[in-house]
């Protein structure tokens, strides 16, 4: 049966989401988790997220026996076998033409900012910064909804041969003591979030300005290319 599994990881000991040759992914854990019990299986992600980037509602889908067909005792088993940094946070039954990837709709991304400097206990899950000009950022983000050539925004040797995609929605907030910066999109290009919220936090500091960030978009000059910090990245939600 094809099930679709959503999870949340703390990226910050991990390689990425995808499987690699040295076993450090949160993909790994899953396929070692499930071995112990007997399944094999391939995962399909709904999409790669980077090394130290986080998740609280990522989607993979695979086929498991039909015997495992108490989905809440599912969880509770493959939980058990998953270190504290990885966890399962809902199971369902999908259509066997489910495919996590193919058929998301929109991803949700959420940056988190702090101007208080982080402790030892914070500070592989939010962006320390000095100082954050909230209303230039929320000025600024703005003009990245849209669809675009994210061409100058994203990690040089990226494998992606088309880098148009269309945000249809970029918010900045505040949520208690902690900033948030908010992506909705189709889909994204490798260090595309962190690029764009590397540009705004230049912005915010008075060293670009809105005009630069319309030049770039537009593909008028490659003005910024390094990228925020993964620490504060999370993948929040996938629709279908």
């Amino acid at each position: 049966m094809n099930l679709k599994f959503t999870i949340a990881y703390d990226g910050s000991i991990y390689q990425g989401s995808q499987r690699q040759p040295n076993g450090k992914t949160v993909e790994d854990e899953f396929l070692r988790a499930f071995k112990r019990l007997n399944i094999d299986t391939k995962i399909i992600l709904s999409g790669r997220t980077d090394k130290e980037v986080h998740a609280t509602g990522q989607v993979f889908n695979c086929q498991i026996p039909k015997h495992f067909n108490d989905l809440k005792k599912l969880k509770e088993i493959v939980n058990h076998q998953l270190p504290s940094t990885v966890m399962v946070k809902h199971i369902s039954n999908v259509s066997s033409d489910f495919h996590s990837r193919f058929h998301a709709t929109k991803r949700v991304y959420r940056y988190l900012l702090t101007t208080k400097l982080t402790t030892p206990f914070n500070d592989k899950y939010i962006t320390y910064v000095p100082n954050i000009n909230e209303e230039i950022i929320k000025e600024a983000i703005k003009e990245f909804i849209g669809v675009f050539d994210f061409k100058y925004f994203h990690k040089t040797g990226s494998d992606k041969d088309i880098t148009v995609r269309e945000v249809f929605d970029a918010c900045f907030y505040k949520y208690k003591d902690v900033y948030v910066m908010k992506f909705t999109a189709n889909s994204y290009l490798r260090s595309q979030i962190r690029l764009m919220v590397g540009f705004l936090l230049n912005i915010s500091s008075g060293k670009l300005t809105i005009d630069d960030l319309k030049k770039q978009l537009r593909l008028k000059k490659q003005i910024f290319k390094t990228p925020a910090k993964p620490n504060g990245l999370y993948l929040a939600r996938i629709k279908y």
